[in-house]
């Protein structure tokens, strides 16, 4: 049995209940419930949207953070977004990143 971190409260679909909970650590734990080991690439997306969290309260749609990758990786960051969280950006990308579950949602 592995010794895992206690998470903050999590609703029925694993999103944190409340975003300013959210931790690095938090998010290494709810990348590896979906299988994912985050990379630098990783970071970069998840840390451009607790920025836009902090500053907008509000949860980045995905063509923001897909403009912000573009600054670095070019075209390609549309399909990299989607490579880094092959479920899908609410799905994973705003589960990891301590997101509330969207309601709505445009993937870009």
């Amino acid at each position: 049995m592995t010794n895992q971190p206690p998470l903050p409260p999590l609703d029925a679909e694993g999103y944190l209940i409340d975003p300013n909970d959210w931790s690095e650590a938090v998010a290494i734990e709810l990348a590896r419930r979906e299988g994912i080991t985050l990379g630098e690439d990783h970071w970069d997306a998840i840390r451009f949207m607790r920025r836009f969290y902090e500053e907008n309260q509000v949860a980045a749609d995905a063509r923001f953070v897909i403009r912000h990758l573009a600054e670095r990786l070019g075209p390609p960051a549309r399909k990299r977004l989607f490579e880094l969280f092959p479920y899908g950006y609410p799905g994973q990308a705003c589960k990891i990143a301590g997101m509330r579950r969207p309601r709505a949602w445009s993937t870009g």
